[in-house]
């Protein structure tokens, strides 16, 4: 009886214990059969999952995120341009520094190359120079044919050439004379303030005169033509030995008429220079003949001068700082003259801030 008791309350109890466990498993399924109230739609339960989001309807939220404003774009500020930073120089290595030596070697190397050249081609220039001639003779004066000198006395010693005449006059006249050389025919426009002679008004020659006033003496010239003069009416006669060549314009022979421009020498820039014959290696060795349209002072270039070597307190010339030259500055306070002169360079220069002109005969070699 006990053991049936037993299991019969035992039973009773498991009965119970599974009604209360079907209970809650009903009521969920009845909450998702449940149709909302006042909802006009025969959807319910599962089927209102795109209709209901969360506490409100899916439609309605649509719409609250339709009115939401629209953010403005705030203006940005227009971004500052970095300015540029100077790069910092570096110090070159000892890599760097061993080929810029190379370089400045190979530069040095290149020079001394041209300068073998220059040499050489000036030896083969004095090698075929025209044989030179010398003449003696003894001649009477006669008027002046340029305008102007019509009261005067003129002794032709070399007639006009378009070839420019260098040599050396030696003379012994019956008065003191006066010794001319002339440059040209000059080309129209180019009489500028410099002495003129002209026959006819139209062929005009520079004029170089020099008043040595002496009955004789001896005269290194460069002219297209060479005479002596006496501002007397009365004849003179004069007996000479002239020794010259007859030299056709080249590089080194010239006969022209130029304009002065500014000196590019550092110190010098409120100054005026004509050059003559430009900076070259080997020296030059020539007579110049000139007639300018104010007083100049003659320049002669030496150098350029080694690296490292010091002008020692004389007159140096420069145009960068770098390549000097040694100066030889020659005021004779003259516009016209002649100069035989040998440097690495020939010019002409005032102390003027304005141009001037000057036309000039040059011949280089022996």
């Amino acid at each position: 009886m006990n053991n049936k008791l037993f299991f019969t309350v035992f039973f009773t109890i498991s009965i119970l214990l599974l009604g209360a466990m079907v209970g809650p498993l009903n009521l969920v399924q009845s909450a998702e059969a449940l149709k909302g109230q006042g909802v006009p739609t025969s959807q319910y339960g599962s089927a209102t999952k795109g209709i209901v989001c969360g506490d409100k309807l899916c439609s309605e939220v649509k719409e609250e995120e339709k009115k939401e404003p629209v953010k403005k774009e705030e203006k940005k500020e227009p971004v500052k341009k970095e300015e540029k930073k100077e790069p910092v120089k570096k110090e070159a290595t000892p890599e760097v520094k061993k080929e810029q030596v190379k370089t400045e070697k190979k530069e040095s190397e290149k020079q001394k190359l041209a300068d073998k050249a220059m040499a050489e081609k000036s030896r083969y220039e004095e090698l075929t120079l025209p044989p030179r001639t010398i003449k003696t003779g003894t001649v009477t004066s006669s008027q002046d044919p340029g305008i102007g000198h019509e009261g005067h006395q003129l002794a032709i010693i070399l007639p006009p050439s378009e070839k420019v005449y260098r040599g050396m006059l030696t003379y012994s006249a019956s008065e003191d004379v006066q010794l001319v050389v002339l440059h040209g025919p000059l080309k129209p426009g180019e009489d500028r303030g410099q002495a003129i002679w002209t026959p006819d008004g139209e062929t005009k020659y520079a004029l170089t005169f020099v008043p040595v006033n002496n009955m004789a003496g001896t005269w290194h010239f460069a002219g297209n033509a060479l005479a002596v003069h006496t501002m007397n009416e009365d004849p003179f006669s004069i007996s000479y030995t002239v020794a010259y060549r007859e030299r056709t314009l080249s590089d080194t022979v010239k006969s022209e008429t130029i304009t002065s421009s500014q000196d590019p020498g550092i110190g010098h820039e409120g100054h005026q220079l004509s050059i003559i014959l430009p900076p070259r290696i080997p020296a030059y060795f020539g007579t110049v003949g000139f007639s300018a349209s104010e007083n100049v002072q003659l320049v002669a270039l030496h150098g350029p001068l080694q690296p490292g070597v010091k002008a020692s307190g004389q007159a140096t010339w420069s145009p960068d700082g770098k390549t000097i030259y040694a100066l030889s500055f020659i005021d004779r306070d003259t516009s016209m003259g002649t100069w035989q002169v040998t440097a690495n360079a020939i010019a002409l220069h005032t102390m003027n801030e304005t141009p001037f002109t000057v036309s000039y005969s040059v011949a280089t070699g022996q």
